[in-house]
């Protein structure tokens, strides 16, 4: 029975390959929208080497856009990267019918509406990721660290579907928390994404444990935490100050690592400035509170990214 669940992963980078194995290692049929590394996906399918156990993984399906799907898909979970010029809803429109749940497993805030606006009729799961992967080269992942995984329906509550996908996941041996609140759990991985992910490309291209090495460094991740930790609760969504502590005490014992903001600056792509940092920016100007810390960082950011990749041109 299990075989008669479709799922479409949208996006064949370091999230979409890890987790579209992991859950077609339990029977799940999952089939793979690919871009750039299609024609190495199609022929070799998806190598995954993890700390936890290496694993290979073939799609049932490996397409190059939403209209070649052949299944009606139960979930189409995105895994694209959130940028201004991705066109998502066109990209998945071809996937979507009437029973299809959208699950965004995406960085940022404020990345459901759009989605929700185009399919009104449609479940739209919001999940986070907590997971150091990386993908080397086209049809390989390296897993580093963790993996465990929050998900919501959006913009609040629970579902069936959900319910449902949380228990495939857990099936993969993935911990998967089910949230009310998602949002405010978004709120959450920003008080990570945010000053880690800038710090390692301003900071000069560095891992996490050259960030956490240096006492400055520390010093103004707990300033921007704080800034993140004020404006979550001007929204609704009050985090606990402790969060601070905890997650500056979890970066220190993980393995170093390059962010993916890192490693998108390092091969000259564009990075996520807006969905992480953009996003957060406007919805402080709506509270009429000002983030110095996280403006600064984002200006920044905006120079470099564009000047690095006017360099790969």
């Amino acid at each position: 029975m299990k075989d008669k669940i479709k799922l479409l992963v949208v996006g064949s980078g370091a999230i979409g390959s890890f987790y579209g194995g992991k859950l077609a290692r339990t029977g799940l049929s999952v089939s793979l929208l690919c871009r750039s590394d299609y024609e190495v996906v199609k022929r070799d399918g998806v190598s995954v080497r993890s700390y936890q156990g290496d694993f290979h993984f073939s799609p049932a399906q490996v397409i190059s856009s939403a209209a070649e799907y052949k299944e009606k898909a139960d979930y189409v979970l995105v895994c694209l990267k959130v940028l201004p010029k991705v066109d998502l809803v066109g990209i998945i429109r071809d996937a979507v019918h009437p029973e299809t749940a959208i699950v965004l497993i995406q960085n940022g805030i404020e990345i459901e509406p759009d989605v929700k606006k185009a399919f009104p009729q449609n479940e739209i799961i919001s999940a986070i990721a907590f997971i150091c992967v990386n993908r080397l080269e086209f049809g390989l992942v390296d897993h580093l660290d963790y993996g465990r995984m929050e998900m919501g329906l959006y913009p609040d509550g629970t579902s069936q579907k959900t319910e449902r996908l949380a228990g495939f996941f857990k099936e993969a041996g993935v911990p998967c928390r089910l949230s009310e609140k998602i949002i405010g759990n978004r709120w959450q991985k920003l008080l990570w994404n945010v000053p880690f992910n800038s710090l390692s490309v301003i900071g000069g291209l560095i891992d996490t444990k050259k960030i956490m090495d240096s006492p400055e460094a520390v010093a103004l991740v707990r300033k921007i935490m704080a800034e993140l930790i004020l404006l979550a609760g001007k929204t609704g969504y009050f985090l606990d100050e402790d969060l601070i502590e905890r997650m500056i005490a979890d970066t220190k014992k993980m393995e170093p690592y390059k962010t993916s903001m890192l490693l998108d600056y390092e091969a000259k792509r564009e990075i996520e400035v807006e969905a992480i940092l953009g996003n957060v920016i406007k919805i402080a100007k709506k509270q009429q509170l000002s983030l110095p810390y996280i403006e600064s960082l984002y200006g920044c950011l905006k120079l470099l990214d564009d000047q690095n990749r006017s360099e790969g041109l």
